[in-house]
C-alpha cells in the first residue's frame, strides 16, 4: 500500500529528492510549490520503498496500512490531489508532469575562488538560518556563525509551534544535527545592535545573512484595539511556548467566552490550546505556568471569526483535518456555511474544507469548553469601556450587524517584519529590500549583505518552505564569491 503524507508536513521537499520514483509534488521547481498547503504523494506511483519516510524531517510521511484512525482521511488527501479519489477523476486532472525519477541527488559542487576560509555570519537561529547553515556547510571551507539574542535556539520551530503539535517540533532534531557541525558556532544571548553592531559584524565576515524573522503582529486597524482583554495571538503563542519576551504575557481567562479574529493556522492553534485537555497538555513541553492558568481557566468557548467564507478560510486543510478528528471540540453552525458546497469549487483542496466544515456542521453540539468556527464576519469594533467586553461585527458584503461578547480577544491577522538599522527596509511588505535574497539599497546590491526567511519574503509558507528560500540565497551568496563580489575580513 503506497505511503501517505499527514498533518505535520513541514514542506521541506527532502522527501522529493529522496523519492527514487518522483510521485510527490508538488517539486521545489513547480509553480505551485510556493503555495501548497502540504506535499502530496500519488498513490498511484509510489512504489513503497520507504525512502521518503527517512527523508522526512518531521515524521510526517507513513505507510498506509498503518495510518492512525486521526489520519486516515489524508489517504483520501493525497490521493484527490491527483485526481484518483472516488468520483473525482474529471473535476481533479492529474496535478504533475510524469518526469524522470530526482533521487539520487548529486554531491554539491564545490565554489571556486574566493578566500581559503569564507566567514558567514548568520543573524537569528530560527527554520530559514538553520537551513541556510545546512545548505552552507556542505563548503568544507565555509564557516558559520550565528548570532542568536535569545537564549535557546531555533525560533520558531521551538517558540511558534503548538506544543501539542510535537511531530512538527521535531524538525529541531533536524536543526541540533546541523548545531553539531564542526564548522559552526552559534553563539546565544548575543543581540545584533545591543552585543555587537551590524558594522562590527560586517567587518569580521565576508558576508551577513540576516535571518531575524517576522517578530512583531500586524496591529489590529478597528476602534477598541486597545483595551485591556485584547492581545495578540501570537504573544498568547509565545507564553505557552515559553518565550521569555512573553513571560509576563498570560491572559485573563476568568471569562467565558474567547474571541480569536482571523482563522489562519494561529488561529485554530490557539483556540486549540484554550480549549484541549489539560492533562494531554500536561504531556507536552508547553510552559508549566501556562499549564496552571489553563487548568485554572474558565474559558467555555472560543469562536474564531473569519472575514472572508468557508472556501477562503485562511486556515490549511491539515489543521483543519488535525482538528475535525483529532481530540478537539469544534463545532460549525450550518447558517454560518452560507450555503456552499464541495459541488461549488473546482480546487480540490478547497473542495476538502468545504467538505469537512459540512460535515462538521452536521455533528451534535460538542461539550465545553469547545472552538466555533465562523465566517463572513468583518470586524468594525472592540466594544468596551474599561475592558474588551466583546466584538462588533458585519456580516461581510452586507450592513447586518452582530456583537460577539467576550473577555478576551485575540487578533491573530498575521506576522509583520520590522527594520533593521543601516539596512533598506520596504514598508509595504515588511521585509528587508532584496532581490533573490541579496540585499538591495534601491537598484544597487548591499556588498556583502543577504536575507532569507520572513524577513526576506514576508510571513509566508511553513517551516519546510524556508529551506528552498535558503537555497536561493546561500546559491546567489556563493556566486558572489565566485565572482569575487565580497568583500575581505579585517
Amino acid at each position: 500500500m503506497p505511503h501517505v503524507i499527514t498533518q505535520a508536513c513541514c514542506g521541506d521537499a527532502s522527501c522529493v529528492y529522496a523519492c527514487p520514483v518522483n510521485c510527490i509534488h508538488p517539486t521545489p521547481d513547480e509553480p505551485g510549490f510556493g503555495i501548497s498547503e502540504m506535499l502530496y504523494i500519488d498513490p498511484e506511483t509510489c512504489v513503497d520503498c520507504g525512502a521518503c519516510v527517512s527523508a522526512c524531517p518531521v515524521g510526517a510521511i507513513v505507510p498506509g496500512h498503518r495510518l492512525p484512525e486521526a489520519a486516515e482521511r489524508f489517504a483520501d488527501v493525497n490521493a484527490a490531489h491527483y485526481g484518483h479519489a472516488q468520483d473525482d477523476v474529471a473535476r481533479f486532472p492529474v496535478a504533475h508532469d510524469k518526469r524522470l525519477p530526482l533521487a539520487p541527488i548529486a554531491k554539491p559542487r564545490a565554489v571556486r575562488g574566493g578566500p581559503d576560509v569564507l566567514d558567514i555570519a548568520i543573524v537569528g537561529s530560527g527554520p530559514s538560518a538553520m537551513y541556510a547553515a545546512d545548505e552552507l556547510l556542505k563548503q568544507p571551507r565555509v564557516r558559520v556563525t550565528v548570532y542568536e539574542r535569545l537564549d535557546a535556539p531555533f525560533g520558531l520551530s521551538r517558540f511558534g509551534v503548538a506544543p501539542d503539535h510535537t511531530s512538527t517540533r521535531s524538525v529541531m532534531n533536524l536543526f541540533d544535527d546541523v548545531a553539531r557541525h564542526e564548522n559552526i558556532t552559534i553563539l546565544l544571548n548575543t543581540e545584533v545592535g545591543r552585543d555587537i553592531s551590524l558594522d562590527d559584524l560586517r567587518s569580521r565576515h565576508h558576508a551577513v545573512l540576516w535571518a531575524g524573522g517576522a517578530p512583531t503582529d500586524k496591529p489590529l486597524p478597528i476602534p477598541g484595539a486597545g483595551l485591556p482583554g485584547v492581545q495578540s495571538a501570537t504573544s498568547l503563542v509565545g507564553w505557552y511556548n515559553g518565550h521569555p519576551d512573553f513571560a509576563d504575557a498570560g491572559p485573563d481567562l476568568s471569562c467565558e467566552r474567547v474571541v480569536v479574529i482571523g482563522n489562519g493556522n494561529v488561529a485554530l492553534d490557539v483556540a486549540r490550546i484554550l480549549t484541549a485537555d489539560v492533562d494531554e497538555l500536561a504531556k507536552t513541553d508547553i510552559s508549566r505556568d501556562a499549564l496552571a492558568a489553563l487548568r485554572a481557566s474558565a474559558v467555555r468557548e472560543v469562536v474564531v471569526a473569519g472575514r472572508r467564507g468557508p472556501a477562503h478560510a485562511a486556515f490549511t486543510l491539515p489543521e483543519l483535518i488535525g482538528l475535525a478528528d483529532g481530540h478537539a471540540r469544534v463545532q460549525v453552525r450550518p447558517e454560518d456555511l452560507g450555503g456552499i458546497s464541495a459541488d461549488d469549487v473546482d480546487d480540490s483542496t478547497v473542495a476538502a474544507k468545504v467538505a469537512l466544515l459540512q460535515e462538521i456542521s452536521q455533528r451534535p453540539v460538542p461539550a465545553e469548553p469547545f472552538i466555533r468556527l465562523t465566517f463572513g464576519r468583518t470586524p468594525v469594533e472592540v466594544v468596551g469601556d474599561q475592558q474588551a467586553a466583546g466584538v462588533r461585527f458585519v456580516r461581510t458584503g452586507t450592513d447586518v450587524e452582530e456583537t460577539i461578547d467576550a473577555g478576551l480577544v485575540l487578533p491573530a491577522i498575521g506576522y509583520r517584519g520590522v527594520p533593521v538599522a543601516g539596512l533598506p527596509f520596504d514598508e509595504a511588505t515588511g521585509t528587508i529590500a532584496n532581490v533573490a535574497g541579496r540585499v538591495m539599497d534601491g537598484d544597487t546590491p548591499v556588498p556583502g549583505m543577504y536575507v532569507t526567511g520572513w524577513i526576506k519574503r514576508g510571513p509566508s509558507g511553513f517551516i519546510g518552505t524556508n529551506k528552498t528560500d535558503s537555497g536561493e540565497t546561500v546559491a546567489n551568496l556563493l556566486a558572489d564569491v565566485e565572482a569575487g563580489a565580497l568583500s575581505t575580513v579585517g
